[in-house]
């Protein structure tokens, strides 16, 4: 970067106009030098102040564009933010136009002191931030303005919305939107938002980790909005009341494309070209859709016959799906190129990972990972009827899912041993708190050495105690064995669950597909086109084992991709993505900012089971919100949408 000549983000003001550049002080905020087609950014204005990057742009003529952008944006709701705006950019082409006054800027500054203190939403209480800060830390250039000696360099202008919540949700949701939409009683409305970005509402309503609540304005007044468990509203309002969505779909085009792999990836991808027009087939090597949503998660997290409803709303669009079809034997790639005009990739990560310790190499029985285990049992089969005794090893959703699962299968002793503290554990703290709730015992600190054996059979587990050392390079505390502490827990059923593996054998060389030395398929992170033309991929086999979200994220902006590619456009990330990964890089939420609000409201959660009846069958853990009890955790929403806008170069 050339060096950032101006900034006030953040409230730190960093001010190099006049100074040669080895003087230059670096703020701390960081944006890109180039923006979209290798456009580059001149200057940014957004919901924490101003970034300016070259001398010649026209502060005021970028001030009148992103004032426009904040009243069209308004929602009208209040009169500081719809009037007050209107006023601003009456005042702001006043001036540029050349009958300004220099009194017209003290109207402005009071104006826009009125509106950041009195708007309802972020719209007004970010939106004039820009503004206030040019008042101040461009005073001359204003009063240039007045007397009509300032002219700067005109840009093409490019704006976007965000939230704190939108810039982490891997699917891009307009969560503010939909939540608002909930507040109005607007169910269906709501769903709609939801569905403009996903086909799996009802799915993502009780499994997604939901980075979202943790980048929610509202924990820093008390706790973060129920967003999931509103989504999940939305999609069982219309699944309860049986109301058939209404979704908008482009005429039929005669060009199809193949799907392979039924699994959130998949799914998304396929909807989104279906809606497309686009004639879209799947090839599933299951029985059943979903992937590992379906056999991987139990009915007690997500209900079989919800995810069932949503492939058949997919399924509604036109698209068709063929279960018990293993490409690469059955049918291969080559031969589905012959038929159809683009492939899409999306097989999960259903195969696990080997511990590497004694023993596990040995057939024996009880010894089950943690993938075929939850298969197993999500297809109505117990594993191992006679074992009781039961250990899973891992610190995952997944090996969490083994644990709680055990008991709803009758196993009355069930273990998990980390190898690491409970603090470092990548499984949702919220299925932890559940699993001990249920009356798993967790041994921490602690990895396995030697599976005992007895007749063919696990008998016990030898484990050797850890201590934390140095961070490794997922930044978390290395764990070392501490010597002459190995102990044993005698156990009928040994369940390694520490990681996931993608299964890429259905690839022939002759396709040529490349393949990362991670072991997956190589795609094009804008694009998702891998090394073969009109052959695109994304999911677990792109990024390794990941979230439900991302891969239902990433199948629908594949879904986009192919369709440039169909219509033969060129492929490039689309200024809305763009504007994704540009909000990712500055980060729309400040943990520190100090939020005022009226008063506190206490998030509402949702009712449970008692973990002692509950640990024993797969119903549904939690109840759904009642009408009433989401429309009051819809209140609590701060609406903190942010407006950023960049000036770019025409390069």
């Amino acid at each position: 970067m050339s060096g950032i000549l101006f900034s006030s983000w953040q409230g730190e003001v960093v001010d190099n106009r006049g100074k040669p550049k080895e003087e230059y002080v670096t703020p701390k905020v960081k944006i890109p030098e180039k923006f979209l087609d290798g456009k580059s950014i001149k200057a940014f204005f957004g919901w924490d102040g101003i970034l300016l990057l070259d001398e010649e742009v026209d502060i005021l003529d970028m001030l009148i564009s992103y004032m426009e952008a904040v009243q069209k944006e308004s929602c009208g709701r209040c009169i500081p933010c719809s009037k007050g705006t209107f006023l601003v950019l009456e005042i702001l082409k006043r001036i540029y136009e050349g009958g300004g006054k220099r009194e017209d800027l003290d109207r402005l500054r009071t104006i826009a002191e009125y509106i950041k203190g009195s708007s309802r939403c972020s719209i007004g209480q970010t939106g004039v931030i820009p503004l206030i800060d040019t008042l101040r830390y461009f005073a001359r250039e204003m009063e240039k303005y007045v007397l009509g000696e300032k002219r700067g360099k005109r840009y093409t202008y490019s704006y976007a919305v965000t939230a704190p919540c939108m810039s982490v949700c891997p699917s891009n949701l307009n969560i503010p939107k939909y939540v608002e939409e909930i507040r109005d009683g607007n169910f269906l409305e709501a769903l709609a938002t939801i569905r403009e970005k996903t086909c799996l509402p009802g799915t993502l309503g009780r499994v997604c980790v939901r980075p979202c609540e943790e980048n929610c304005r509202r924990a820093l007044v008390d706790e973060p909005v129920s967003i999931k468990w509103l989504k999940r509203f939305a999609a069982d309002y219309e699944m309860e009341r049986k109301k058939e969505p209404v979704i908008k779909k482009s005429p039929v085009d005669g060009k199809k494309v193949a799907v392979i792999g039924a699994g959130p990836a998949g799914l998304s991808c396929a909807y989104y070209l279906a809606l497309r027009g686009y004639r879209v087939k799947i090839f599933e090597r299951l029985k059943e859709p979903g992937g590992m949503a379906a056999v991987g998660i139990p009915d007690y997290r997500l209900p079989r016959e919800v995810l069932r409803r949503e492939v058949e709303i997919i399924k509604k669009q036109g698209v068709e799906i063929e279960y018990g079809v293993t490409v690469g034997k059955d049918i291969t790639i080559s031969e589905i190129k012959k038929d159809f005009d683009a492939i899409f990739i999306g097989v999960g990560a259903q195969t696990s990972t080997k511990m590497g310790v004694e023993g596990e190499d040995k057939g024996l029985k009880g010894f089950i990972p943690g993938i075929k285990y939850l298969f197993d049992i999500n297809s109505g089969v117990d594993p191992y009827p006679e074992g009781k005794r039961v250990v899973v090893v891992g610190g995952g959703n997944v090996a969490i899912d083994c644990v709680r699962t055990s008991f709803r299968i009758g196993k009355t002793d069930v273990n998990l041993v980390y190898r690491r503290s409970k603090a470092e554990m990548p499984a949702d703290p919220v299925e932890v708190r559940d699993a001990e709730d249920e009356g798993v015992k967790f041994h921490f600190l602690c990895n396995p050495v030697r599976i005992l054996e007895k007749d063919g059979k696990v008998c016990g587990v030898e484990l050797i105690r850890m201590e934390l050392g140095e961070p490794d390079e997922s930044g978390r505390r290395r764990p070392v064995p501490v010597p002459g502490s190995e102990f044993v827990i005698e156990t009928d059923i040994l369940i390694p669950a520490i990681g996931q593996a993608i299964d890429l054998s259905f690839l022939d060389e002759k396709d040529g597909i490349s393949v990362t030395k991670r072991g997956t398929l190589y795609a094009d992170p804008d694009t998702f086109m891998t090394s073969v033309p009109g052959i695109f991929s994304a999911g677990d086999c792109v990024t390794g084992p990941d979230v439900l979200v991302r891969a239902a994220g990433n199948g629908r902006r594949a879904a986009e991709m192919i369709d440039r590619y169909l219509r033969g456009s060129e492929l490039k990330l689309p200024e809305e993505e763009r504007f994704v990964k540009f909000f990712s890089e500055l980060k729309v939420f400040n943990k520190k900012e100090r939020v005022e609000v009226a008063g506190k409201m206490e998030r509402l959660h949702l009712k449970m089971l008692d973990p002692e009846k509950r640990k024993w069958v797969f119903d549904e853990v939690e109840e759904g919100y009642r009408v009433d009890e989401a429309y009051y955790e819809s209140m609590r929403c701060l609406r903190c949408y942010r407006i950023g806008m960049v000036a770019l170069s025409h390069d």
